[in-house]
């Protein structure tokens, strides 16, 4: 069985589209196709279902798709082993990260990815939607939210600390709250799904159902309405952190910090072996972030 045509199916089953697989590997149309031909002959069986708008994989296909990935991962693991440390991942790496954690942090350290390793191409796409990884044929993702799928494996990258701020402005004009029950009095912008904040007081867990005039889906949006003085929000470091550091947002309640366990975590299914271009990228990210990420070292 050819591994060159193994590895043309399984970007086929990705982008569902022969045209776009064969030009990731450096393959005409025609030649895309000619592997396909030869790789369903070898096995008896009918791979793709092929129509003029895509290509979708028949029952056999999916069954076999797990195992082509298989041998695939193996082999680009097997060559590492023997390669002393020379041996360099190639093809692409399929990736999803939340939209602006990667344009914020993971866009910017790009650069050093690429050079470290020429021999990979990236997809990247960048979407604050919970992505199924399998179903978007991806590699890897990077989370910021409570991980439930037990069907993947995770690697932590960086701790993701959330801390409740407001502009000076906003303080202001409408004062500064000095317990969380005082929360209720004031406008609370807020992330679709996150606007139960709890807190640790000595009294216990005080949990505040947040509320006001805007909610959005997105992390530098509720930002950016905190420093126009809209209202209170809780925003990740990560997120805020030249906004603290440049005065135009300040963190309140620091006397009882956020119940959270959130991080940021790489993860992938936990049907693949750890293929070459998976732990590079892991473990590259997870060096460039450290223990104390720089947005952490800038608020200390």
């Amino acid at each position: 069985m050819n591994i060159e045509h193994l590895k043309l199916f399984v970007r086929i089953a990705a982008t569902h589209n022969i045209s776009l697989a064969g030009n990731e590997l450096g393959l005409s149309p025609a030649v895309a196709s000619s592997h396909m031909n030869k790789l369903e002959a070898s096995l008896g069986v009918k791979l793709i279902y092929r129509t003029t708008r895509k290509v979708s994989l028949t029952e056999e296909g999916l069954a076999f798709l797990p195992h082509a990935e298989g041998v695939l991962d193996t082999v680009d693991t097997a060559r590492a082993a023997v390669g002393a440390g020379s041996y360099t991942p190639q093809g692409t790496i399929r990736v999803a990260a939340p939209a602006s954690f990667g344009r914020m942090h993971i866009i910017p350290a790009l650069k050093g990815f690429i050079d470290q390793y020429p021999e990979l191409k990236i997809d990247l796409r960048l979407s604050d939607s919970m992505i199924d990884m399998v179903e978007g044929g991806f590699d890897i993702a990077i989370r910021n939210a409570s991980l439930n799928d037990s069907t993947l494996i995770a690697r932590k990258l960086s701790p993701d600390r959330r801390v409740v701020c407001a502009s000076p402005d906003y303080i202001k004009q409408y004062g500064e709250p000095l317990h969380p029950s005082e929360l209720q009095h004031h406008q609370c912008i807020t992330l679709f799904g996150l606007d139960n904040w709890q807190f640790e007081t000595p009294e216990g867990v005080v949990r505040v159902k947040a509320k006001g005039m805007l909610r959005t889906d997105n992390g530098e949006s509720i930002r950016d309405a905190s420093v126009e003085g809209i209202g209170v929000t809780l925003c990740s470091m990560w997120c805020g952190y030249r906004e603290f550091e440049n005065g135009k947002l300040v963190q309140i309640l620091k006397e009882f910090p956020l119940v959270s366990d959130t991080a940021i975590w790489a993860v992938y299914p936990s049907s693949r072996l750890v293929a070459p271009k998976v732990r590079a990228f892991i473990d590259y990210f997870s060096q460039y972030f450290g223990n104390t990420p720089y947005w952490e070292k800038s608020s200390h």
